[in-house]
């Protein structure tokens, strides 16, 4: 048997560290590329759904493991279609959305133009979506500083400054980061999973609203599971 494990997050990193040979562990090619797996690495894109099937069936795939991002929607869905083409299964960690909590003060949004019109009031906006805001830093209002979390260093302006950081946070941090940049409001994508909930556990205790990006609907999988220890224990049960 031989899987192809689509990564680019903590859950299919943790994976990808309890595979050897002859699986292969995939990854963007904007992503770090690890250098202590025993596994074999695939850096890039296949082509599309038509270069994934190629693929499959000329690297004998067995099993697809759909371990990207929540809001990696385009990927899954590739994923899902080229495994019904090349009839192979697709497993998939489906990490589960946080839900409110008291004291939570939560304001959805469904695309960019939502987060501008809910963030129009506050001053010292704290943005955790990625790269996405990158693009939008000629857009900042006289009256906001952005702060930018995201994966790699990049360069800001005399509105925004970029904070280069891979979780997992934890909120000792979080309130230094708070309290440093003085921050008014959160804007997040709705990831799920513990890395990065320490941020909504400071805004909670401090009263500050979070702007929550909505959820991608992602395929359905053949197998899935909450999360990387849950698939790690069943590939240890049958490998």
């Amino acid at each position: 048997m031989r899987m192809l494990l689509l990564g680019g997050t903590g859950d299919a990193l943790a994976i990808a560290r309890t595979l050897d040979m002859p699986h292969v562990y995939s990854l963007a090619g904007l992503a770090r590329v690890p250098t202590d797996l025993k596994c074999a690495v695939h850096v890039g894109g296949f082509g599309g759904v038509a270069g994934l099937v190629t693929y499959l069936r000329e690297e004998n795939i067995d099993i697809v493991i759909d371990a990207t991002h929540p809001y990696a929607a385009q990927m899954s869905r590739h994923a899902r279609e080229a495994c019904t083409i090349a009839s192979t299964k697709l497993w998939a960690v489906r990490r589960p959305a946080w839900q409110q909590q008291k004291g939570d003060d939560w304001r959805d949004a469904a695309d960019w133009h939502g987060i501008i019109e809910q963030i129009k009031a506050f001053e010292r906006p704290l943005w955790t979506l990625g790269r996405e805001p990158l693009t939008h830093l000629h857009e900042i209002p006289e009256s906001q500083f952005w702060t930018i979390r995201c994966l790699d260093p990049q360069p800001g302006n005399a509105r925004a400054k970029i904070i280069d950081a891979r979780g997992p946070f934890d909120i000792d941090g979080e309130r230094a980061l708070f309290d440093a940049a003085r921050i008014d409001i959160v804007i997040s994508k709705n990831s799920g999973g513990r890395a990065t909930e320490a941020k909504l556990a400071v805004a909670r205790e401090r009263g500050l609203p979070v702007v929550m990006l909505k959820r991608p609907a992602l395929p359905a999988a053949d197998r899935e599971f909450d999360d990387a220890a849950s698939l790690v224990a069943h590939l240890h049960s049958i490998l």
